[in-house]
């Protein structure tokens, strides 16, 4: 199987006055593990019907390996899509629910149960075949919507939120699977969700989505380490955001919060004297005992420990009444740490930036998405 590229070009949908997806561009490459990343309401799940040829654009282009496809009719189009509900027909076998494509696609009796077994292999359900898919578990499901999606052969497999019916343990083990299947076919695959982590997991690029625009789009790393504006800092993964005022955007720029002068090595997009928000993963943010001398460190107060099992969420009370939160991994050592302890938090000035923006975008509340999606 060899992947498919996808080119939007000034794509735009609009529900009345309402625009879904505002005027994007984007481009997969062939044999890519793309996602679209976004809160419910963004314009992700349209992207994907558009892609699809389940709703039309209102202006615009959507090219697969270079081809127009834009008017083509979805049955005519080389791509194939993943819901979340599976849509398994429950009266028919788990190989005839594969095979239900290939009959209409007159493929001969041979041929048929020959690539119905490739694909049942392929997602380890060939013990199943027999099987109607009320005697399936959910991720036994989702195995055999992917394999009768794949035994047609698409360029393109669109996901729309696959996994999103499946418990947390599930899904954790079933990234690790889908991610690898992928790279075994080779075929391109273009992933919706709005869980953060199954897109920093699984992609190869991703898109954060906005309103419907799009926010960034970069690297898993790229994207977390490296946000283009506070919206996407908040929505990819925990991040203390802090409203901070700029004192210096050289290099390194210096910003104030309280009374503590903070520096970072990044650059800043903030004029002098603007305000603007300043971001640290909480992972980066390193707790000290009270009155630890240094650069970059803030004075707090232990607003409350929460235990995660591999590490414990510290939530910090800053001198502003802001709040900023440390995630300390649980090695063994003892954490001296209880409500109202005062410590320093130390804010490295590598993993400190500095964000142009007094105030944090709300996700997406003006946009709509197609009817029926989710």
């Amino acid at each position: 199987m060899a992947g498919g590229s996808i080119e939007l070009a000034g794509l735009s949908k609009h529900f009345g006055d309402s625009a879904a997806v505002d005027n994007i561009d984007l481009s997969v490459a062939s044999g890519e593990f793309f996602s679209l990343l976004g809160p419910s309401g963004c314009g992700k799940t349209t992207t994907l019907r558009l892609i699809a040829g389940f709703e039309q654009p209102t202006s615009g282009r959507i090219l697969l390996d270079g081809a127009d496809v834009s008017t083509v009719a979805p049955h005519r189009r080389d791509v194939n899509t993943v819901f979340q509900s599976y849509a398994l027909f429950p009266f028919l076998s788990v190989f005839d629910n594969v095979a239900f494509g290939l009959r209409y696609a007159k493929t001969t009796k041979a041929e048929l149960r020959t690539r119905v077994s490739s694909a049942l292999e392929l997602v380890s359900m060939t013990s199943f075949a027999s099987r109607r898919p009320g005697q399936l578990s959910g991720g036994q499901q989702q195995r055999i919507a992917l394999a009768r999606a794949l035994v047609l052969n698409p360029k393109v497999l669109l996901l729309d939120e696959p996994l999103g019916a499946l418990d947390a343990k599930l899904r954790r083990s079933l990234k690790v699977e889908l991610k690898a299947l992928q790279e075994r076919v080779g075929i391109t695959f273009l992933y919706v969700t709005h869980d953060q982590e199954e897109a920093l997991t699984m992609s190869d690029r991703l898109a954060v989505m906005n309103a419907g625009q799009i926010a960034q789009i970069g690297t898993p790393r790229d994207v977390y380490e490296e946000p283009a504006d506070a919206y996407v800092a908040d929505f990819l993964g925990a991040a203390n955001l802090m409203e901070v005022s700029v004192s210096s955007a050289g290099s390194p720029a210096t910003v104030k919060i309280g009374d503590s002068v903070l520096s970072s090595t990044h650059v800043c997009p903030a004029a002098a004297g603007e305000t603007a928000h300043a971001v640290i993963r909480p992972e980066r943010v390193k707790v000290e005992s009270h009155g630890s001398a240094g650069p970059n460190r803030v004075p707090a107060l232990v607003d409350r420990l929460v235990f995660l099992g591999p590490a414990t969420q510290v939530m910090l009370r800053l001198a502003t009444g802001a709040s900023l939160q440390a995630l300390q991994q649980n090695d063994g050592e003892p954490l001296d740490l209880a409500q109202g302890t005062p410590v320093h938090a130390y804010l490295p000035a590598d993993a400190l930036r500095v964000l142009a923006g007094a105030s944090v975008p709300v996700a997406a509340s003006a946009a709509v998405e197609a009817p029926l999606a989710s």
